[in-house]
């Protein structure tokens, strides 16, 4: 089957491991199904396994991609949960949690093999394309706000870095929900389409803010870290699930962290259980995905390439004719 995968690992140079081709087919095995994938997503994920962040050089070849949507061996419309290893389903007991392509062929590929609780029925009121972008960036984004920090309606959140995946997801989500939505971007135009999605405001990066937050989406890392600290209100909480410009701040703000008693929370993914929901929300709600770019699978270095540059505003998807 045509496949797109990391063939070599070049943490310096990511996009030279890249490479499509024929790859074997999945084969069949107790307690997991094979979905043929109508489309699949990209995330900084697989950047990074190029780079080999969680994924190791005797792993390879590995099929990259952790998102899909398709249709299973019974006809049936799906979405997948990409977290391996969570339950003990299809998998030994005492398997670590993983994410797929950690350990097992991904999504960029004619076909994906998922132990079978991986797979969920996709709502009818969603597009293969959409469906697809949910299970890692969105579902991060939903457990992020809703799970880790807490927000109700009526409080306000910052989401630092407006464009990627988890950004715009947060800011989406954060407007259905009735939530104050800030955003950060060092783009105009990405400003201004954080706008047109719900944001009450689009600041640069590093702004002051009109008030200060309950709550910071933060993805971006070191660039970000200081002004998402200064942006919280006391007892706030920052909720990290990301550090696309490297992990070491400058400024870790300990001194402000301790005495305004604010919250750290690392976020990873999702479960099932709030996938299920986040269906569920963007089935009821008419909320919807932002898709940057729609491409054939045979085309997806230039998705990759699109990624790499920080040019996309919401997600990029890759599809099976």
């Amino acid at each position: 089957m045509f496949a797109v995968y990391a063939a070599r690992i070049d943490r310096d140079r990511p996009l030279n491991g890249l490479e499509s081709g024929e790859r074997p087919a999945p084969e069949a095995r107790p307690g997991w199904s094979t979905v043929n994938v109508r489309a699949a997503s990209l995330n900084h994920h697989d950047l990074w396994s190029l780079k080999g962040v969680g994924l190791s050089e005797d792993k390879l070849p590995m099929i990259l991609g952790c998102d899909a949507a398709g249709v299973d061996e019974d006809g049936n419309e799906v979405v997948l949960h990409s977290v391996i290893g969570q339950s003990g389903h299809g998998v030994g007991p005492r398997e670590p949690r993983s994410i797929l392509t950690e350990r097992y062929q991904g999504t960029f590929a004619e076909q994906v093999s998922v132990p079978t609780w991986n797979v969920l029925p996709k709502p009818k009121e969603l597009s293969f394309a959409e469906a697809a972008c949910l299970p890692t960036a969105w579902l991060t984004a939903y457990r992020m706000l809703f799970t880790n920090a807490g927000v109700r309606p009526g409080d306000s959140v910052l989401v630092q870095g407006a464009g990627g995946g988890v950004a715009t997801a947060a800011i989406v989500l954060g407007k259905a929900a009735g939530l104050k939505v800030f955003a950060t971007s060092r783009d105009e135009a990405k400003r201004k389409r954080a706008l047109e999605l719900g944001a009450v405001e689009a600041l640069e990066s590093g702004a002051r803010l009109p008030q200060r937050v309950d709550a910071v989406i933060e993805t971006v890392g070191a660039a970000t870290w200081s002004h998402s600290v200064k942006s919280l209100r006391p007892g706030g909480t920052i909720v990290i699930s990301g550090a696309t410009s490297g992990d070491r701040p400058s400024h870790a703000e300990l001194t402000r962290i301790f005495f305004l008693e604010l919250k750290v929370v690392g976020s990873t993914m999702g479960t099932k259980d709030e996938l299920e929901d986040l269906l569920s929300f963007c089935a009821a709600t008419g909320v919807r995905p932002v898709i940057d770019e729609v491409l054939p699978l045979e085309r997806a270095r230039e998705g990759f390439e699109r990624l790499e540059a920080g040019d996309q505003f919401g997600k990029i998807v890759l599809t099976n004719d």
